[in-house]
């Protein structure tokens, strides 16, 4: 059972644990306490969180569950790095959602989420071409996503746009899921993001990364 005294023994290495406000999705705003799980396995040409990739401290899931408690936060997001690297990544979600937590998980597209447990918000970050990473994604994820789930994909310049255009369409990502287009933070113009879709009328959110406009993009623990 997920909330047995042996998943809550079980460790996983923690970068960090922190109280902000979040700063994208569906709840960007709300106060929510983050997890970030050390590790990733790719290597986004843009990636805001390359010191995750390695280090962190050895944490059980309960001394996980005690730290979190602390802050006193009814909303938790997981995230990395690439959380589900970690197989008992799933024993922590389940853990924090028999606790009474709302769950987010942010997870790239490349790795199996039909097996995260259904009651976690799932955020799938699917990669293009300007990532460097397209070729890892999983498309058999997109069968998975059921409502209230999220799809993130971050956008550098037009290729990406027309990619992601193209994956929305053909895939039919906006029946299944809330979508969101992210432009690259300081080198994709919101406004130019924000044409593309206009003239199109794609069936998706623009977000902005709200935690950078407040205090920076290289800030840490915010």
């Amino acid at each position: 059972m997920s909330g047995s005294t042996k998943d809550r023994s079980s460790s996983l290495r923690v970068t960090e644990i922190f109280r902000s406000l979040q700063g994208e999705g569906a709840r960007a705003g709300m106060i929510c306490t983050l997890v970030r799980l050390t590790g990733c396995d790719l290597r986004c040409r843009w990636c805001d969180t390359e010191y995750a990739f390695a280090g962190g401290n050895t944490m059980t899931i309960e001394e996980i569950l005690a730290e979190v408690e602390r802050f006193g936060s009814p909303l938790v997001e997981v995230t990395g790095g690439e959380p589900l690297l970690q197989p008992d990544a799933h024993a922590l979600i389940a853990a924090l959602l028999d606790a009474d937590y709302e769950v987010m998980l942010e997870t790239g597209g490349h790795r199996d989420i039909s097996t995260v447990d259904p009651r976690v918000v799932r955020i799938v970050d699917f990669k293009p071409p300007g990532s460097g990473e397209d070729a890892a994604n999983l498309w058999s994820n997109v069968d998975a996503l059921k409502p209230g789930d999220e799809v993130k994909i971050v956008i550098a310049d037009r290729i990406d746009y027309d990619w992601a255009r193209r994956v929305i369409t053909e895939r039919r990502l906006a029946e299944r899921s809330i979508v969101w287009l992210s432009p690259v933070h300081g080198e994709l113009e919101p406004d130019q993001l924000a044409a593309w879709i206009l003239e199109d009328g794609l069936p998706v959110r623009l977000q902005l990364q709200l935690h950078k406009l407040i205090w920076g993009p290289d800030a840490k623990g915010v």
